[in-house]
């Protein structure tokens, strides 16, 4: 044999075998039956348990000449060295974002298991302003709308609380079959609150990045990031701006703000007012109506339209849950990003701009920055959006509208990235809540194909490229 024959031969011998481990790469199952998912919660449940410890991070940062006073929790196993690796020989850490109304503790169930069950480091941050800094049990109190007409404000700064001064209470009604009646507090011009709500998108992004940097350094972590509902958006920002990032976990997670955007004009919005689009200086003050939001909708999905004979009884469930929840934060400012409403980001980042009296070029750049936030980015030299695994509960998102929508505009983009999504026939959006049989709701199930995804190689070609542009 020729040395020419002999390397074509060892050539060919190493595609053959190339292509067949592709081919034999872990794919996720496209629906996992009730069944299924009780048989693996149980499984699940009953692994042995890791000592963890879990400890809060407080800690300050500075965004746009301003000072922020920021928070999250850390799970780990007490352990370090019972941390696993991923594929690729890195310690695998997750980076959890919670949804629209409350903190880290949202996310607290989540990590605890992650880190309890399977070693993994976790790290769930709060958004910007949520975390009731002025008790050490960071439950606020009372109701979001106070006796005396004031409403509850977020805390950005501890020795810079917003006073009364500084808003208008505002109903607003121009979303009212979807949401009633809103509740706003509009920030006026000049105050700190209205100067904190043009300002909070960087803080976010500069809060995420200190964050990872220190829990997750860049040579040691992969980090497999997971949003929530709205925290789903703010997750793809940090997929293409943290090197290590190298998976997002999805579960009820919703996309980048223009693919939400185009959901809702895909399910009877067309071209309507959405939620983003309300004045980016407006805190919209959640209440009892946003928990009927979704009772209405997943009692339709779990017990058909007969459960509207049992309003009453609904209408309890809502008031009582609402008084289970009212002491995390229940206050929103993220719809400019979650809807990708690039009218209100610009005018975000031009009220930042006359703040900081940046000129037209430095002014153009900030817009660039804030309109950024909502969708991905692509160009020379830029971070591909790593591979994306959804998953969608029974009674949470619309599997038809990922279909129809989701999935083809990630195929769109340039490059288009790996995306599956898997449908599980238990749970409602708030995808821990307890149901029969199913203590933790799906999660259980949803954690093990999320760990089978990372250790059987879903993320690990596009981590082994990554690592190799990065050095």
């Amino acid at each position: 044999m020729s040395k020419l024959t002999k390397y074509l031969t060892i050539h060919i011998i190493g595609i053959q075998f190339c292509s067949s481990f592709l081919l034999a790469q872990w794919e996720p199952p496209a629906q996992v039956t009730r069944e299924e998912i009780v048989e693996t919660s149980q499984k699940i449940l009953s692994l042995p348990d890791i000592p963890i410890v879990a400890r809060e991070d407080l800690f300050q940062i500075r965004a746009l000449e301003m000072d922020w006073d920021m928070g999250a929790m850390v799970y780990e196993p007490r352990d370090p060295s019972k941390i696993p690796s991923d594929p690729i020989g890195n310690k695998i850490g997750v980076f959890l974002i919670h949804g629209g109304s409350g903190d880290f503790r949202s996310m607290d169930k989540v990590a605890r298991l992650l880190a309890g069950k399977f070693g993994f480091k976790a790290v769930a941050l709060s958004f910007p302003g949520r975390l009731y800094l002025l008790d050490p049990s960071r439950n606020w109190p009372g109701d979001t709308i106070k006796p005396d007409g004031s409403v509850r404000t977020p805390i950005w700064h501890k020795d810079k609380l917003i006073t009364r001064d500084q808003y208008d209470v505002v109903k607003d009604s121009s979303l009212k079959k979807k949401y009633g009646t809103l509740t706003l507090a509009c920030a006026k011009k000049g105050t700190e609150f209205y100067n904190r709500m043009a300002a909070w998108p960087v803080a976010f992004e500069q809060m995420g990045k200190d964050l990872l940097t220190r829990h997750f350094p860049e040579n040691e972590y992969s980090i497999y990031v997971h949003g929530h509902s709205t925290g789903g958006p703010f997750a793809f920002i940090f997929t293409q701006r943290i090197p290590n990032i190298t998976g997002v976990l999805g579960m009820e997670t919703s996309s980048f703000g223009y693919i939400v955007r185009a959901q809702a004009r895909a399910s009877g919005n067309p071209t309507g007012k959405q939620y983003g689009d309300l004045p980016f200086n407006c805190l919209h003050i959640r209440t009892w109506g946003d928990i009927a939001r979704y009772v209405g909708p997943e009692t339709l999905a779990l017990q058909g339209p007969d459960s509207l004979l049992q309003l009453p009884s609904l209408m309890e469930k809502v008031f009582e849950k609402w008084d289970r929840v009212k002491h995390l934060a229940q206050i929103k400012a993220e719809g400019p990003v979650h809807y990708g409403s690039v009218h209100q980001l610009t005018n975000q980042a031009k009220a930042t701009a006359r703040r900081l009296h940046l000129n037209t070029e430095e002014t153009q750049k900030l817009i660039e920055r804030y309109v950024g936030y909502s969708r991905e980015l692509w160009g020379l030299n830029v971070k591909p959006v790593p591979p994306v695994l959804f998953g969608v509960a029974k009674a949470g998102h619309s599997a038809e509208r990922y279909m129809d929508v989701t999935l083809p505009m990630y195929a769109g983009m340039d490059p288009p990235p790996k995306v599956r999504l898997v449908q599980y026939q238990a749970g409602i959006h708030g995808y821990t809540t307890p149901e029969p049989d199913l203590p933790m709701g799906p999660f259980p199930a949803v954690a093990k194909i999320w760990h089978e995804a990372i250790m059987q190689g879903y993320y690990e070609n596009y981590a082994r490229q990554q690592k190799l542009s990065n050095h």
